[in-house]
């Protein structure tokens, strides 16, 4: 097991929101809630302070700061999907609530945090062994919100858009 763990800050959210993170991936559960023992900047005794989960077999920490705190694109998770069907999946439930999309497969999910939702071929066709398909995949990527699988790779290997 890594020594180590994100640690997520939140307001008053923290349980909320790993409980929906680990509604998403399997290898996912909440591991331990810890509560305040006395009033804290996090919240009155017997409020939850911290959350510890394991989200996709990565440990995370959850914590109530008690104020807002803004995440921004620099620090992001990235989920590989192995198919469109998940992405589609995954995509829509991070949006819910409130989410906004961003483009090449960036999202912030509704407590503002970053997510790829990157689909496993999309190495083979940015990295492929014909330069000139990495390229018309890549400008294809460039120009989508979601990815999309067929899309990336008809970009590949040179066929129009259906």
């Amino acid at each position: 097991m890594s020594k180590v763990t994100p640690c997520l800050w939140f307001a008053s959210e923290a349980e909320e929101a790993a409980n929906f993170y680990v509604s998403l991936l399997p290898e996912s559960r909440i591991d331990t809630v810890q509560r305040n023992s006395t009033d804290s900047p996090g919240g009155k005794a017997g409020t939850v302070l911290v959350v510890e989960f394991t989200l996709g077999g990565q440990r995370f920490m959850a914590l109530n700061g008690g104020m807002r705190m803004d995440y921004t694109h620099a620090v992001s998770f990235k989920i590989d999907c192995a198919d469109q069907a998940e992405v589609d999946r995954l995509w829509d439930a991070l949006l819910s609530g409130g989410g906004e999309p961003n483009r090449c497969g960036w999202l912030k999910d509704r407590y503002g945090l970053s997510w790829q939702i990157v689909p496993t071929a999309l190495p083979k066709y940015l990295g492929g062994d014909d330069r000139a398909g990495a390229a018309r995949a890549m400008q294809a990527m460039l120009k989508m919100v979601k990815l999309d699988i067929e899309g990336l790779r008809r970009a590949y290997e040179g066929q129009s858009a259906a």
